[in-house]
């Protein structure tokens, strides 16, 4: 079917004359309909046709204001969201917590938050129903809501899955302190159920406010964890970069006054000719390692679209946007360059010391795999699949695109996603954890729909709480019923 040259001009007309009484984004958007219809119009039907439905597609998943690959779940894809899931089913605990790692009984508050966000994929996906939805994100709230705290009225660091009991590292009875990073990573994924779904609302409000958060934060802003040394609790500053900017975010999402004025000091690198900004502390005088991995800056773009996330760098400013594309600027040239896949980050290995941090930068060198006892550990490095998953969804570019070829089959149908290829022979470390599982469906729901964080939410229990001057919860926290989650 063919159309004149005058009917294509009027049309034309009729869209410009249609922009010029829109706003700026909605007349984006109907520009590249209007060029998709045109194409229609001068090409027929067939493959432009289908071309142009999937444009659509995508327009209509968030393409426009989210960057990397946004559209519709393939089969293929539907496939592996299927099996990431499969990790919950086969790791919920009676107390309706998941196990951090494959038949493990024990969590933290950042995977109470991986769990979160795992569940919420897969009701937007559709893996699961509205009433398996509900059994166990009620589950979930029941638990937090009558969690055993520390007397400090916070969070333990460890739970035991089976039982709900504080736990130590090792997963006996026992207290060991808290972390604010982790507490950051739940109160993100509190923020987005109460955001999502208002008929919870109350009940995670109920949660949160049982924890003291303003212990967590010190006068200058500045995130604090505890630990429990001889029956004593020591305050010890949190800063991990990426780290710290994302959980900053998740306390500024319930107006918890926050501030990166304190963060680590940065100082640049370079890693394969990219410039990229490290924690320029010295992990021999703070001892911790000052590793810069790529989990946080993807989590910043698939929940926020890396908004609310800036902090101060060596030069100035720099958002979490430039630093996480730096971190995968340099992953991607070390491949051009060096022909060595690379997608790091830290991950559970199947091997002493069980965890890594899997840099690209780190105690002075880059591409440095570090334990926390300090040691390198390069044997230990992967291709990790979550890294994998993160890079492919928000850079749609040709180093993705194969490096998604080298890990798109390291997972069990009926048991989940494995943790990655070791670099160095390519073998696999079939270690199961929930965090790679719940970013694979993170990632897969961000290609779908877009960003997954709504900053604001809609006033209820919590803002009410906060208006009342007379039993106002705690200092640190605004008066702001719904806030932004820091600077645009």
């Amino acid at each position: 079917m063919q159309r004149g040259h005058g009917s294509v001009r009027r049309f034309r007309m009729l869209a410009i004359l249609s922009m010029l009484n829109m706003p700026r984004q909605r007349s984006v958007r109907v520009t590249c309909v209007l060029a998709m219809s045109l194409t229609l119009a001068c090409s027929g039907c067939g493959i432009v046709a289908r071309t142009v439905i999937d444009g659509y597609e995508k327009l209509n998943a968030g393409a426009l204001t989210n960057p990397g690959r946004i559209g519709p779940l393939t089969d293929t894809e539907r496939i592996w969201a299927r099996a990431a899931w499969r990790y919950v089913t086969n790791n919920t605990a009676p107390t309706g917590l998941v196990n951090s790692a494959d038949g493990y009984p024990a969590t933290t508050m950042w995977q109470i938050g991986d769990y979160l966000a795992a569940l919420v994929a897969a009701r937007e996906m559709k893996l699961i129903e509205r009433n398996e939805f509900d059994r166990r994100l009620s589950d979930v709230l029941r638990f937090l809501g009558q969690m055993p705290l520390l007397p400090d009225g916070l969070p333990n660091r460890v739970y035991n899955t089976q039982t709900g009991a504080m736990s130590d590292y090792a997963n006996r009875p026992g207290t060991i302190g808290t972390s604010a990073l982790d507490v950051g990573r739940v109160l993100v994924w509190l923020h987005a159920i109460g955001a999502r779904y208002p008929e919870y609302g109350e009940y995670v409000d109920r949660a949160v406010l049982r924890w003291n958060l303003c212990e967590l934060v010190g006068d200058d802003g500045t995130l604090y964890a505890t630990r429990i040394d001889a029956r004593q609790t020591v305050r010890v500053a949190e800063i991990r970069p990426g780290y710290d900017a994302y959980a900053s975010t998740g306390f500024r999402l319930w107006g918890v006054r926050v501030s990166d004025a304190a963060a680590a000091p940065l100082a640049q690198a370079y890693a394969n000719g990219v410039r990229i900004y490290f924690d320029a502390r010295d992990p021999r005088q703070t001892g911790a390692t000052n590793a810069l991995v790529s989990a946080p800056w993807l989590l910043s773009g698939i929940e926020f679209g890396w908004r609310g996330t800036q902090r101060a760098d060596a030069s100035g400013r720099t958002d979490s946007a430039a630093q996480a594309d730096a971190v995968y600027r340099a992953q991607e040239a070390r491949w051009r360059k060096d022909r060595i896949l690379t997608a790091r980050t830290d991950h559970q290995v199947d091997q002493p010391p069980y965890f890594v941090h899997d840099s690209v930068f780190a105690n002075g060198y880059a591409w440095n795999t570090v334990g926390d006892d300090g040691r390198a550990y390069p044997q230990l490095a992967l291709v990790a699949t979550r890294a994998a998953f993160g890079m492919w969804v928000l850079w749609d570019t040709a180093y993705t695109t194969y490096l998604m070829r080298s890990v798109d089959a390291l997972y069990d149908a009926d048991r989940g996603w494995f943790e990655g290829r070791y670099e160095a022979t390519g073998g696999s470390d079939r270690t199961l954890t929930l965090s790679t599982n719940a970013t694979v469906l993170e990632a897969l729901l961000y290609k779908s729909s877009g960003r997954l964080v709504p900053n604001t939410r809609a006033d209820g229990y919590f803002s009410a709480r906060m208006k009342d001057v007379f039993a106002h919860p705690a200092t640190c926290l605004s008066t702001a019923a719904s806030v932004e989650p820091g600077p645009q």
